[in-house]
């Protein structure tokens, strides 16, 4: 142990007087001011006192008993109201059921909750295809019109007939979502009823708007050093982008839109997409405006599905059998090659999403549904702009 430092006081000293010196008074004030210090007592080590616990822990505080017994009548007043208020409602229903039972007629809703018809029937009438519920004829749900195809339609219409029969109640006619196929004919003959073109343009307008920033025409910027391996990982993501953009720009532009050139809006490290150049977009609206009701709103689905115009217009272009199919096209099937499908059109508009999951895998429930989901509407597209070749119109014939 370290010896024990004492710091000690001084204090002024008294007057020393002798016979021959004498010491002034200030002098001595100062030397005691000089000479004072500080000093303390010996330094003691810390005690740590250990914290000794003996049996379990406290319980924990309780609520007064004038704060229960009020929250136990507050619950039991709460109780007898909502049992008062489903006595109300069950004897509401007996009276509503009573009085339906002495008119004999039902409700519009009790109706709903069930299917009204047993089976479904594709008809011939005057030419045209017919889907029948029964003996009734299925009609537009706004103008009640009787829904008419072309008779080199049967697909769409046996596609239709398939999609009621897979109801199971009149209710779900009512959501759009489970009749989309129902949807889409039906968008297509209001642009048929639509003598003052107002839906045409409206829709030429819209599409025109996904030619600056057409998903087959954003490429991402080159991978960085160490970033992609060839070997390992296949042609890089730029590399698919721009094979996909060749392909599809060479189809149109040599058989759709003749003399048209489609550059790329995106490329490198840019962030603001420029324009097509002067020309292009007139060539591509009028080609719109040219389109059939049919092949129009298939090109509206398929472009809001896939966010891409361009291949859109090939997807309809490749299947119709009316006045959009292009020469190329035709000899492309007599050739024996493979049309351009709902996979390859799939698949040409979702390279990146395609390439992010092979990385970093799919969130479950989301890319997995948006995948059949982009599949489900470019395949209702083919249906609809589809057919045997025998109508009206028709190129193949």
């Amino acid at each position: 142990m370290a010896p024990t430092t004492r710091l000690c006081l001084l204090l002024p000293l008294r007057p020393v007087s002798s016979g021959a010196v004498t010491v002034p008074r200030s002098a001595r004030v100062a030397a005691a001011a000089a000479a004072r210090a500080i000093h303390s007592h010996t330094a003691q080590p810390a005690r740590v006192v250990p914290v000794y616990g003996t049996g379990p822990p406290p319980e924990p505080p309780q609520p007064s008993p004038e704060f229960v017994a009020e929250e136990r009548a507050e619950r039991e007043e709460r109780l007898a109201r909502r049992r008062r208020q489903a006595e109300m409602l069950k004897h509401a229903g007996d009276l509503k059921g009573l009085k339906q039972q002495q008119q004999g007629g039902k409700t519009k809703s009790s109706g709903l909750k069930r299917r009204f018809w047993k089976d479904v029937h594709v008809r011939e009438v005057n030419g045209m295809l017919e889907i029948h519920l029964d003996a009734r004829a299925l009609r537009h749900p706004t103008t009640k019109t009787i829904i008419r195809l072309p008779a080199c339609k049967p697909h769409l219409a046996h596609a239709l007939a398939l999609e009621w029969d897979n109801l199971v109640s009149a209710q779900q006619a009512t959501k759009q979502h489970l009749i989309p196929l129902t949807s889409l004919t039906c968008r297509a003959l209001d642009i048929a009823s639509d003598h003052t073109n107002t839906i045409r343009n409206t829709i030429a307008q819209t599409l025109l708007r996904y030619l600056d920033t057409d998903s087959l025409l954003c490429f991402s910027p080159p991978p960085q050093e160490g970033d992609h391996d060839p070997a390992r990982d296949g042609p890089s993501l730029l590399e698919r982008q721009k094979q996909a953009y060749s392909e599809t720009v060479s189809f149109l532009t040599t058989h759709v839109w003749p003399g048209v050139t489609i550059v790329p809006v995106l490329e490198g490290d840019s962030i603001v997409p420029r324009r097509q150049e002067a020309g292009t977009r007139e060539v591509v609206q009028g080609w719109i405006l040219s389109l059939s009701p049919f092949e129009l709103a298939g090109l509206e689905r398929a472009t809001l599905a896939g966010k891409s115009l361009l291949v859109a217009a090939r997807l309809v272009v490749e299947w119709s059998e009316e006045g959009a199919r292009a020469h190329g096209a035709a000899d492309q099937v007599k050739e024996g090659k493979k049309r351009f499908g709902v996979e390859e059109a799939a698949r040409a508009v979702s390279l990146e999403v395609t390439w992010q999951t092979g990385r970093w895998g799919e969130v479950e429930d989301t890319h997995d549904v948006e995948k059949e989901d982009l599949r489900r509407q470019l395949g209702s597209v083919v249906l609809l702009v589809s057919g045997t070749g025998k109508g009206a119109g028709s190129k193949s014939s």
